[in-house]
Parts: C-alpha cells; structure tokens; sequence
C-alpha cells in the first residue's frame, strides 16, 4: 500500500508544470561532467610528478626532505579513491580535497628549492616539465571553478520549491563542493623565475 503511494506521489509531482525533473537531470549530468574532468587535471598532474622530481634530484640530490614530502603527499592523493561517487560523501570528499591542497603545497616547495640550482633551471627537461605543470595548474582552477559552479547551481534546484520535492522523491541529494576559502590562492599557479639570481642552496655553506 506504502508503494502504491509513493508511486501515486510521484506520478503527481510529474504531472506538475515546472516540477523540475528535467532540470534536475540536466544540472546532475552537468555536475558529473564537470567531476570527471577535475579529475582528469589532478590525475595529469600526478603524473607529472615522479618525473619532476627524478629531474630535480639529478642536480640538488641533497634536498631529500623536499623529495620525501612530494612523494607521499602524492601517495596520499593516490590512497583517495577518486570516483564519480565521491561527491556524493562529503567526509570522503574533504579528505580528497585536503590531499591535493597538500600535493600542491610540496610542489610549490619544490619549484622554490629549483631555484638555488642554476644548472637545474637551464635544463630543458625541467623546463618543460615546469610548464606542463604550471599549464595543468591553470587547467585545474579552471576546472575547480566550474564544477564549484555546476555544484551551487544543482544544489540550490534541489532545494527549491517545488523542485525539492521531485529531488526527494527520486532520490537527488546535495553534491559536495570545494571549499572557496582562499580559492585566489589556489588559483595562482606556482611559478619559478628562471631569471632571477640563484640563492644558497640549502645546507650550503656561507
């Protein structure tokens, strides 16, 4: 009898003008799309990383701390599982986001330390390793922010009327978002200065 209700129910709320059905789909995919391509910029840049780091290490071998912290903040980026379900589980969601924030910080750490090596920054395997990183950076804000977007505009649909009632009845929950706390900050890319004086290379000397 309870079934037969329910399905009553949702035949009406179908059967509503402006019910938002359709809407809510659209914005769902919307969102959906939007993950999956966050996904893909975090995924390219760890890729990048074991190769930046063999780079680096081939002329400031001494910087062991750095390299340590890049390694497993990116294991700790690999241990999340990124699937289309994680924005779906906000403490799994901030755990996952807590992770890059934490892979970005080490690898900005390690773009400052290239600086004490002249040598290191005239490689052009670093180079180029350096502007794949910094390109995929600004593909990764630009990716942020429109799955921030999709987010807001999904989530305030299914909590308007009389939107949120088809939300309930199938089933159409909050999504997850980024924090925007500091999010100019996240979204300038980290940037080496090839052309500025080499300083003193950590535990050199004076």
């Amino acid at each position: 009898m309870r079934a037969i209700f329910l399905s009553l129910i949702t035949l009406v709320l179908l059967s509503l003008t402006g019910c938002g059905y359709n809407s809510i789909q659209s914005k769902d995919e919307q969102v959906k799309a939007s993950w999956s391509e966050v996904l893909n910029q975090y995924q390219r840049r760890a890729d990048l990383v074991p190769n930046l780091v063999n780079t680096v290490k081939g002329y400031a071998n001494q910087e062991k701390d750095v390299f340590i912290r890049v390694t497993e903040a990116r294991a700790k980026v690999g241990s999340v599982q990124a699937s289309s379900e994680l924005v779906n589980d906000p403490q799994a969601f901030a755990k996952f986001e807590a992770a890059q924030a934490q892979l970005s910080s080490t690898l900005s750490r390690l773009l400052v330390v290239s600086e004490n090596y002249p040598q290191l920054k005239s490689d052009a395997n670093f180079r180029d390793l350096q502007a794949q990183l910094e390109g995929t950076e600004n593909r990764i804000t630009v990716a942020r922010n429109r799955y921030i977007k999709a987010v807001q505009d999904y989530n305030v649909a299914i909590r308007s009327f009389p939107s949120n009632l088809t939300a309930k009845a199938f089933n159409y929950n909050e999504k997850a978002n980024f924090s925007v706390q500091n999010e100019a900050e996240i979204a300038r890319p980290p940037v080496v200065d090839f052309n500025a004086p080499p300083q003193p290379a950590s535990g050199a000397t004076k």
